[in-house]
């Protein structure tokens, strides 16, 4: 009982030196950001035909840190990645330590396609119809502060959904759920995806479909990529376990 009592000691210890870690690398890359934050708000603006209003005093330093905290989570997003990696290296083979490694980049890479395709596909799509949809009517002026809301809206949830197939098939290959799991969760997941795609768009059916397809299609690719992994995983256990057989046979 102390030994176990003391394992989990060890574990939970070791949790909390790779938070730490993280903590501290989001918050190196938060400076960093806001030391750049005046060069970031120029691009996101690049293309806007007025400047951004603000209503007050507090709305500038707000608008930087939510720059300064995309960056930060964007950049740290591999540090948190190889943390994870490194807590749960004691428990896996060596196969699956080599295999799990390869992730790691491709969070990140999933992580800015996200990004990516909610700022150049479904941003401009959802802000040009909400504009025209004004018409003549109403004077479209906007705050800084709605305005990068608004854009983070459009792009964070991406940005974390992008993450899926990356994390199904890591999930798969340590063994905590495979893909049959995944096909029995699939019309809650799909619940789920379309409430989220029907709460950050507007209420008209092109944006929904605009984001939903997406959302279900890397359900989807995470499902297929899940039976990849899994096949080989079984194909692998099977090998050792003839080669194993074979060697006490000798």
């Amino acid at each position: 009982m102390a030994d176990k009592e003391l394992n989990l000691i060890e574990h939970l210890d070791e949790l909390r030196k790779r938070l730490i870690i993280t903590a501290i690398c989001f918050v190196v890359f938060f400076i960093l950001g806001f030391i750049y934050v005046e060069e970031i708000y120029k691009w996101f603006v690049r293309d806007l035909e007025v400047k951004l209003m603000v209503l007050g005093p507090s709305d500038i330093i707000w608008v930087y840190f939510m720059l300064a905290s995309i960056i930060a989570i964007a950049a740290t997003i591999p540090v948190f990645a190889m943390q994870l990696w490194l807590f749960v290296k004691p428990a896996l083979m060596p196969q699956e330590i080599r295999v799990t490694l390869s992730y790691i980049p491709a969070l990140f890479f999933l992580f800015i396609a996200g990004l990516a395709f909610g700022y150049f596909v479904i941003f401009p799509t959802v802000l040009n119809f909400l504009v025209d949809l004004s018409g003549d009517l109403f004077v479209t002026n906007f705050t800084a502060d709605k305005y990068f809301r608004f854009v983070m809206n459009m792009t964070i949830p991406f940005a974390v959904l992008f993450e899926l197939p990356a994390i199904a098939m890591f999930l798969t290959s340590i063994g905590i759920i495979n893909p049959y799991v995944l096909q029995k969760l699939r019309k809650y997941a799909y619940f789920v995806l379309v409430l989220i795609a029907i709460t950050i768009t507007p209420p008209d059916f092109m944006s929904d479909f605009l984001v939903t397809v997406p959302l279900l299609l890397l359900y989807e690719i995470s499902i297929s990529l899940s039976k990849v992994v899994f096949r080989r995983k079984q194909k692998r256990e099977m090998l050792e376990a003839q080669k194993y057989g074979s060697e006490e046979g000798i």
